[in-house]
Parts: C-alpha cells; sequence; structure tokens
C-alpha cells in the first residue's frame, strides 16, 4: 500500500493557509481531475479522491489540529479519520452543497448515510479490571418520536411532497459541461415538508432520551481501552444504519499495586533483622497472598519477581508479573531491651567492618586524605 502523501503537498497549500485558501484549492483540483473532465483516467480519479480527503480533513478545525500534531497518525480511530470515499459519488454527496455542487454528476437514487458515532465513559477498580466485569452504562442519543412516529408532523397530519423541488431534495441547473445541483431551499433536501410540526420533536422526528445498557468487560484492560457497542449511537437521518456506542474505560488507582503495562510493582516494608536475616514473608496478590522467600542479606530496594501474578492480556496471552521492591523499615520507638540489643550490634559492627563498609571508608580516606 502506497504511503499517504502530505495534505498540504497534495492540495499545493503551504501549512499557514486559510479556510478559505484551502477551498480554493481544493476547488481548483477538484475541477481539474474532475471525472467528467478526465473520462476513463484512473489516475485522475485517485487524484480527485485524494484531493477530497485531504479538503476533509484541512477543513474541519479538529482534524487539521491533530493532523498538524501527530500527522496521519492522529487521524486514526472511530470518528476521527477522514471519510472511505469508496468511489466519486461519495464525494459528490460529502461536498456538492459546499461548492454549490459544480462536480457534474448526480448521483442516482437516495444514498443512506450511517448515523453518528457516540462516546460514554466507565470507571472501574483494578481488581475488576483485573478479573473482568460487567457493567451497567447510560448515556444518551436520540430516538424516534412516539408522538409522531419519527414523521415529525402532528398527530393526525403527515408530511406533504415538496412542491419546489418534487420530491427530489435538490434542484439543478445546467452550466455547460457541469451540472449545479443544490439542496432545495424549501424542504432542506428531506423532499417533504411539514406543516404542522409535532410538539413533542419540534417537527425533528427524533427526541432525546436516556438509555442503559449492560457492557462486559473482558479481564485485563487498561485506561482509555474502547469497546464498541454495535448500532447503539445515533439513527441515521436517512434511515441507513445507526452509529456505534464508543466506552472509555477508566481504571482507577489501587492503594497497594502500581501498574505498567501487564505488569504490577507492590512496595512491601520489612524490618532490619528480616533483611539480614531472612525470611518468609506474606505479600499481597491479585488473587491473596502468597508467601514470599526473602534471603539473607537483601538490600533495601531490592526487587522479587513473581512470575505470572500480574494483569492478564485481554487477548488471551497470558499475564504479566509482579514485581516485590522491599523496604528496610527502620523502627522509630524502641524500648529498654531493644535499644540494648542494637547497642551491642553497634559495637560488634564497628568491631568487625564488613568488606563493603571497608571498601567504602577507604574510597572516603583517599579523598579527604590523599597522602
Amino acid at each position: 500500500m502506497a504511503e499517504k502523501r502530505c495534505y498540504y503537498e497534495v492540495l499545493e497549500i503551504q501549512r499557514s493557509a486559510t479556510d478559505g485558501r484551502i477551498a480554493e484549492a481544493y476547488r481548483k483540483l477538484a475541477l481539474k481531475y474532475h471525472p467528467d473532465r478526465n473520462p476513463g483516467d484512473e489516475y485522475a480519479v485517485a487524484r480527485f479522491k485524494e484531493a477530497a480527503e485531504a479538503f476533509e480533513v484541512l477543513s474541519s478545525p479538529e482534524k487539521r489540529a491533530r493532523y498538524d500534531r501527530y500527522g496521519h497518525a492522529g487521524l486514526e480511530g472511530p470518528g476521527i479519520g477522514p471519510s472511505q470515499f469508496r468511489d466519486v459519488g461519495d464525494i459528490f454527496e460529502a461536498f456538492g452543497d459546499i461548492f454549490g455542487d459544480f462536480f457534474g454528476a448526480i448521483p442516482q437514487g437516495h444514498r443512506m448515510h450511517r448515523g453518528a458515532d457516540i462516546r460514554c465513559d466507565i470507571t472501574i477498580d483494578l481488581i475488576e479490571a483485573a478479573h473482568g466485569t460487567a457493567k451497567a452504562v447510560q448515556f444518551h442519543r436520540h430516538e424516534k418520536c412516539g408522538a409522531c412516529g419519527g414523521t415529525g408532523a402532528k398527530k393526525g397530519t403527515k408530511p406533504e411532497t415538496c412542491t419546489y423541488c418534487g420530491g427530489r431534495g435538490h434542484v439543478v441547473q445546467s452550466t455547460g459541461i457541469f451540472s449545479l445541483r443544490t439542496t432545495c431551499p424549501s424542504c432542506r433536501g428531506s423532499g417533504k415538508v411539514i406543516r404542522e410540526k409535532c410538539r413533542d420533536c419540534n417537527g425533528s422526528g427524533y427526541v432525546r432520551k436516556r438509555v442503559t445498557r449492560k457492557v462486559d468487560i473482558p479481564a485485563g484492560v487498561d485506561s482509555q481501552t474502547q469497546l464498541r457497542l454495535q448500532g447503539e449511537g445515533e439513527p441515521s437521518p436517512d434511515g441507513g444504519p445507526p452509529g456505534d456506542c464508543y466506552c472509555f474505560i477508566n481504571v482507577t488507582k489501587h492503594p497497594l499495586f502500581e501498574r505498567n503495562g501487564q505488569h504490577l510493582i507492590c512496595e512491601i516494608p520489612i524490618s532490619y533483622s528480616q533483611a539480614a536475616l531472612g525470611a518468609a514473608i506474606e505479600v499481597p496478590t491479585l488473587n491473596g497472598h502468597k508467601l514470599l522467600d526473602i534471603p539473607p542479606g537483601t538490600q533495601p530496594g531490592e526487587i522479587f519477581k513473581l512470575a505470572g501474578y500480574g494483569m492478564p492480556d485481554p487477548r488471551g496471552f497470558g499475564r504479566g508479573d509482579m514485581l516485590v521492591q522491599v523496604h528496610v523499615e527502620v523502627a522509630r520507638k524502641l524500648d529498654f531491651e531493644h535499644k540494648e540489643i542494637l547497642k551491642k550490634l553497634a559495637e560488634y559492627e564497628n568491631a568487625d567492618m564488613t568488606t563493603e563498609r571497608k571498601s567504602f571508608f577507604q574510597k572516603v580516606k583517599k579523598c579527604f586524605h590523599p597522602s
């Protein structure tokens, strides 16, 4: 697959181009590579589509900002990237009204559009993320008005065929090799006129409602994971398929475990005697407590790995690890007996310095007494 060209390069404009300059550049290319002017020329069709994609992105402030910052990678994801124009007819539908439909070809029949996607947010804790869970979510979307059945007309009446455009939704004028098609100003493209509007929906045919749905959350999800509820988005404005609802997952922080991808990090305090002599301590895991052997001579900050005790991979590729980092805890309050024991230990340590301590103090001596 060929690498996409820079959209500014496609439209032959500078990155600082104004909205008007972008539209002007697109209009120029659209006329140059229009299929009516280039019959049977596949290269012209490809450039025609490429220019339409570039214009769609750069004419949208939000999409242009994402593209300027991240390039083509910033336009990946549902509802973010440019439309996938399957044929020239898609472009006619998308931009015909914007430019007075100078393109020339009028699509045959009525092209149905997919409804818009919507978003909802779900918050879960780390334990729920580790084991998977089911949550009820609520979001708002438009549904057909029950009072008028979605027609927008007052009960007992119905929409009438627009006499201005004859129900076609557009009016056409011929100018040379082009056919100028514009949206009907009377019915605004619907082909129907409502004389008496439904009071419940004010003639739109739709009312905004709150919807509750159950979402199954797989084990191992992390924050910003997106789950799609197919067909739960906004309805199509002209009888096409509905959009989808995308649920964005937020996993709250855990008081004991810090997450790093599929791995978990847990900090455990141990006493000086446990670090020096070794011990078997209980550490918390996602599935209860587990004994961890602390070897004699363990140093502060040392890390031990419990393989397979981390988070599961949501795609089923095993589990991460738990990394246990130990910290030697110094007692703040000591009784008399404890103090006496530590004094004896201090006397012993001064009398019998370890190799590491000897090495350290020798370095200090060299720094301050080089001779």
